[in-house]
């Protein structure tokens, strides 16, 4: 495999840290070991820089390539629960950012962070199984636009804080400073997904043929 291939790589899995130096050594058989810890071993030498903006760079061009990854089973899951197909989107890049092996400090879990009891209740064998977990997901948003009514507001706050807290605030979005904050965020995001007209954008062909190989190892403690 190409160094520049090698290095292009590890920086996509470095997009969770601040500041991601690479470094590198050659060992006797050729091989190219690259590490951004080269924990005190002197045969490392840094071979790429890769400051704050060139990091989120990274991260945003690897989100670009999960989010055309994982289309044809959003679609799927979206035409068989008669969900919108952008909403689905929406919520998955409000939750994860299309990280299918994303876990929350709260225990939620997956492309769209189900907890483990909605999970269950929807059947969802795997979270980290991006099939299971988007089919799951929107199965549950089709369940919440159906409780509220088709309300898009309303379901998507149900989505985050529970259904009982959006009745419990007389069917309006309940005053919880996550879920105020994150209604609005879904609804742009989905707003932009229908502005588009359901495409992917923004995605550079030949990253994906590098990495598309890779994301499921990737996304799957």
């Amino acid at each position: 495999m190409r160094l520049d291939l090698l290095l292009g790589t590890l920086l996509l899995l470095c997009g969770s840290m601040a500041e991601a130096n690479i470094y590198a050594y050659t060992d006797s058989s050729g091989v190219v070991h690259l590490t951004n810890v080269p924990g005190g071993n002197d045969r490392y030498r840094m071979v790429m820089r890769t400051p704050k903006m060139a990091v989120a760079l990274a991260r945003a061009d690897f989100n670009q390539v999960a989010k055309a990854h994982y289309q044809a089973l959003i679609r799927a899951a979206a035409s068989r629960y008669g969900v919108s197909p952008a909403l689905v989107n929406a919520v998955i890049s409000a939750e994860s950012g299309y990280n299918a092996g994303a876990v929350s400090p709260k225990g939620a879990i997956g492309l769209m962070q189900l907890i483990p009891a909605t999970a269950d209740r929807f059947g969802v064998a795997n979270s980290f199984s991006p099939a299971d977990n988007i089919n799951g997901g929107t199965a549950y948003l089709a369940h919440l636009l159906r409780v509220f009514g088709g309300d898009l507001k309303l379901a998507v706050a149900a989505y985050n804080a529970g259904s009982k807290a959006v009745i419990q605030a007389g069917y309006h979005i309940p005053p919880f400073a996550e879920t105020q904050a994150y209604v609005p965020r879904v609804l742009a995001y989905y707003q932009q997904y229908l502005n588009s007209g359901g495409k992917v954008g923004g995605v550079n062909p030949q990253l994906v043929a590098q990495a598309a190989p890779q994301l499921i190892q990737v996304s799957n403690p």
